[in-house]
């Protein structure tokens, strides 16, 4: 199931719309003459642009009825981003629908400008040669003056499209930890055997996904690597926000200790950590002590070796049985 913005269109600029149509203006003019020429190079540019404006508006998804988990995730991608080239923060989903309402306002006002000037072209042809000109200077100062909200929302747009591939509607099962305690290695573990992990940019972190079926359901496994691997007081405000938007889509967290203290982080600060997690997730917190074949010294709700193939199954089987999914099925009558 592909996200909700996997599939909106390059958002072109300011420039490239006005190149666009008054060159097919241009060309639909030379096909005729006279006033026809007029009308058909003022009908031309205006159907382009104003057309689209409005497409470039109405193919973001409604974020109203968005699921809470990519809404409050949008909220904090397009926050992180900044226009290329200009420095400019893109603020978030709110300024990102002001930005989308001011591009349907140049949409309507286009078409404005051409009910205005088509009905002035009459007898005289130089007239309405000057007519079709006021109105495509118009029509450009119209698209300029929409062009920093085309550029926010075309910057917007491609840092939304690295968004992971996440069905909210599946369960997820999110893996927490320090780094260096195995959380990558035993979500690839357990993913493995179907090759579907991938990683998806993530302002200065990734998110990693990888599937695994069970008795015909499919477990969604998160990896959060710079997200839910440290203290929440050394996350900045957009990592915060992704936090946020994980809420709305664990159905159980895995968090992972090392009791050898090999991954560099002490045993009280990764329990912390875990305190935290268990504290803000309103879902099943599993405590996996990783790297058992070194140390067990810690206690956990299960232990297991991912270098040594030692539980890990067991760990998974664990997870979705905390995650006690049960799919909706037919009425039977």
């Amino acid at each position: 199931m592909p996200h909700p913005f996997e599939a909106l269109p390059t958002t072109p600029t300011a420039e490239e719309l006005l190149d666009k149509a008054f060159s097919r203006a241009a060309r639909a003019g030379r096909a005729k003459q006279g006033f026809d020429a007029q009308t058909s190079m003022l009908q031309t540019a205006t159907n382009i642009v104003s057309d689209n404006l409005e497409n470039i508006v109405t193919d973001w998804p409604d974020f109203d009825r968005l699921d809470p988990f990519y809404r409050e995730l949008a909220d904090a991608v397009v926050a992180s981003h900044t226009i290329e080239d200009a420095d400019v923060d893109l603020g978030g989903v709110d300024a990102l629908r002001q930005h989308l309402s001011e591009i349907g306002w140049a949409s309507r006002k286009v078409d404005e400008i051409h009910d205005e000037y088509q009905g002035r072209f009459f007898d005289d042809i130089d007239v309405a040669v000057k007519l079709r000109k006021q109105a495509f200077a118009r029509i450009a100062d119209v698209v300029e003056e929409v062009e920093d909200d085309l550029a926010a929302v075309g910057a917007a747009r491609d840092a939304l499209k690295t968004l992971p591939d996440i069905d909210p509607d599946e369960p997820v099962i999110v893996v927490a930890g320090y780094p260096n305690v195995g959380k990558s290695s035993f979500v690839n573990e357990v993913t493995n055997a179907r090759n579907e992990t991938a990683s998806y940019p993530f302002t200065t972190t990734e998110i990693r996904v990888g599937h695994y079926e069970h008795e015909h359901i499919r477990y969604q496994l998160v990896d959060t690597p710079g997200l839910l691997d440290r203290p929440a007081d050394e996350r900045n405000d957009v990592e915060s926000q992704a936090v946020s938007a994980l809420e709305h889509l664990a159905d159980c967290v895995l968090v992972l200790v090392d009791a050898s203290g090999e991954c560099g982080y002490p045993l009280d600060a990764q329990l912390a950590l875990r305190d935290a997690v268990d504290a803000r997730f309103d879902v099943p917190v599993l405590t996996v002590c990783n790297k058992a074949d070194r140390s067990r010294e810690v206690e956990a709700d299960h232990y297991m070796s991912v270098t040594e193939g030692e539980n890990v199954v067991a760990v998974l089987e664990a997870a979705i049985d905390a995650v006690g999914y049960e799919p909706d099925l037919p009425f039977d009558g």
